[in-house]
């Protein structure tokens, strides 16, 4: 990620915490149900906000071709696009192509216009960006002009030409918001905000998704880089051995997997690196209730 993290990793390595690659690759990744299909999924996903809005050129597009490649390599299935993201979509159109990658990706984008007809364009230009006829999830970015969106979206997914619909947020203040089109609407996936120092969800939206039968996928795990500059320079408390933690990062994803509800957290991951270290999260043990008490009271008295 950023220097904050680099930082971080730096110290896990200076103690003895590096995962490893031969760690990486020793266990299949855990998996879950999207509930409305049955279909599983990896439970931990690429997100490509900001990382991968950088201009198409092999020069910029190498690392991240690296890190999609490691990715998929190791048992990672899901990444998540917008686009309001700049040029990621651009970016993934140029790396999914190449030796039939697109057909080993469970691929997610976003509509985020007002209007019909804007939503239509801007679909069918992630599908020109995106260079596929077929995207897996699309869902309504940040609940804007929801209804519009949703009835072309569930169009699309009667076509056959997505297989997913759903909403999105990442601030708390559209929870209410979304907590009502949840309930008068069948989402397949809703995606919002969740870490172990941004916990609202865990009060009525994850709960209304498990009753629902939706999947969530997670964004910004890592409160973007708030938690890793908290814990820089800190090691890891020695209780997250219970549960087969080996980084601040693996820490954090793994507290937001071991929430029931949790389908698929969506961290941004740029380099190779920073894939082997998050995929460590699913694998092994998850905390439990009276372990994700104890990661709660850890990072809230920092």
């Amino acid at each position: 990620m950023m220097l904050n993290r680099r930082s971080v990793l730096a110290g896990a390595a200076a103690v003895g915490l590096w995962p490893g690659i031969g760690r990486a690759e020793a266990a299949p990744l855990l998996q879950r149900p999207i509930p409305s299909s049955g279909e599983t999924v990896p439970v931990i996903g690429v997100g490509t906000s900001r990382r991968y809005n950088v201009e198409a050129t092999p020069e910029a597009v190498a690392p991240l071709r690296e890190a999609v490649r490691r990715f998929l390599d190791l048992g990672g299935r899901v990444i998540d696009t917008a686009p309001d993201y700049g040029r990621a979509e651009e970016v993934l159109g140029v790396i999914l192509p190449e030796d039939d990658l697109r057909r080993k990706v469970f691929l997610c984008t976003k509509v985020a216009a007002q209007g019909r007809e804007a939503g239509q364009a801007q679909i069918e230009q992630s599908f020109r960006r995106l260079r596929t006829d077929r995207i897996d999830l699309i869902a309504v970015h940040n609940l804007i002009d929801t209804d519009t969106q949703l009835a072309t979206l569930k169009a699309l997914k009667e076509a056959g030409r997505i297989r997913y619909l759903g909403a999105t947020t990442w601030v708390e203040r559209q929870y209410d918001d979304l907590e009502a089109l949840m309930r008068r609407e069948r989402l397949d996936v809703v995606q919002l905000n969740y870490a172990i120092d941004a916990r609202k969800a865990a009060e009525r939206i994850l709960p209304l998704a498990r009753d629902r039968g939706t999947a969530v996928m997670v964004n910004v795990p890592f409160g973007r880089e708030r938690l890793f500059t908290l814990v820089r320079g800190r090691a890891l408390p020695p209780f997250a051995a219970e549960f087969d933690c080996t980084s601040w990062a693996q820490f954090f994803l793994k507290y937001v997997l071991s929430h029931e509800a949790v389908t698929c957290p969506v961290p941004g991951m740029a380099q190779a690196r920073y894939v082997e270290d998050n995929l460590g999260a699913a694998r092994g043990r998850l905390p439990d209730a009276a372990q994700r008490t104890k990661m709660e009271e850890y990072i809230d008295g920092l």
